[in-house]
């Protein structure tokens, strides 16, 4: 029994999001040093990756719910409606 479905988008967000603020926690004990104006482009192109890893990951179970349904309509389809 599968309690939810794997999310990748969602993953990747939260990488982001941690790899995003262990950088500014980094900063603010400094220990490392970046220009700020890198971080927010850079956390601003992970959102879209997580996005557009969602909308792919929402295609393919689209996809394979619509397989399914075909399969379940062969199997209780008598033969003879096939034609």
């Amino acid at each position: 029994m599968r309690r939810h479905e794997f999310e990748p988008g969602k993953l990747i967000l939260g990488l982001v999001l941690l790899g995003g603020g262990l950088a500014y926690l980094a900063a603010a004990a400094g220990r490392w040093r970046f220009p700020a104006f890198v971080l927010l482009p850079t956390l601003v192109g992970g959102l879209c990756l997580a996005g557009a890893v969602s909308f792919l990951g929402f295609l393919v179970r689209r996809h394979r719910a619509r397989g399914r349904r075909r399969a379940e309509e062969r199997r209780t389809t008598p033969p003879d409606a096939l034609r």
